[in-house]
Formats: C-alpha cells, sequence, structure tokens
C-alpha cells in the first residue's frame, strides 16, 4: 500500500476497501471466517461508499450525520478485525496489522473531522 499522505479521504477509503478484498486469503478458510470476512467487506465498503455521499450532504448537519454513519461502519470494521485476531484466523499477521493500523486511522480522522465540525456549527 503506497503512503496514505498521497490520497485524500475518498481515495483512502477505497484503497482501504480494496486492500480488505484483496487479502481475504491471509485468514484461515472456515465458518466463522467466511461469515466475519463478508460483514467486513460489507462495513468497510458502505465506509467509502456513505463518504461519497456525505461529500453531496446539504448542510453542515447533514454531512456530520453521514460523517457518522462511517464512522459508525468503520468501527463496526474495526471490531470485526479484533475478533479476527482474537480467534486467531489470521494467518499473515504483518498485513493483518497494516490493515488494522489503518482502521484505526480512519477512525481517529473521522472522530476528529465530526468534532471539528460540531465546533464549527456551535460557532
Amino acid at each position: 500500500m503506497k503512503s496514505n499522505s498521497k490520497y485524500n479521504l475518498q481515495e483512502r477509503l477505497v484503497v482501504f476497501s480494496a486492500l480488505i478484498i484483496s487479502n481475504v486469503s491471509i485468514l484461515k478458510k472456515g465458518f466463522a471466517t467466511e461469515h466475519l470476512i463478508k460483514q467486513l467487506i460489507r462495513s468497510v465498503t458502505s465506509s467509502a461508499l456513505n463518504y461519497g455521499e456525505a461529500q453531496g450532504a446539504e448542510s453542515k448537519r447533514d454531512f456530520i450525520h453521514k460523517m457518522k454513519i462511517c464512522l459508525k461502519e468503520l468501527r463496526e470494521s474495526q471490531v470485526n478485525l479484533q475478533i479476527l485476531e482474537k480467534s486467531n484466523l489470521v494467518e499473515n499477521k504483518e498485513v493483518f496489522e497494516l490493515i488494522i493500523k489503518e482502521c484505526n486511522e480512519l477512525v481517529a480522522i473521522f472522530t476528529s473531522s465530526i468534532k471539528t465540525t460540531n465546533k464549527r456549527i456551535e460557532k
């Protein structure tokens, strides 16, 4: 994966979604993995798709609402990744650590963006 600083946020979400999709092979095969990976793909791609919706928000409040949906989906992805890790379903820990790091960074970015926008509304 290229340096994240070269990507705008939408591109970063798309690259993160693609990273998840292209690396499902690092997980051990089985019923639980299959269930979790399907849910992970839904939540991670949903965050990217909903961010596109946020870009077309009709107001700052609408923007915050849509950004909160993105954050919710990213947090769901974060928990899913933790479950996969704690269940020892990961075969390539190095790649998985990069995925977790990127998810954590995206959660932090969205949390900060929502707080900043809320402060601007209050003024």
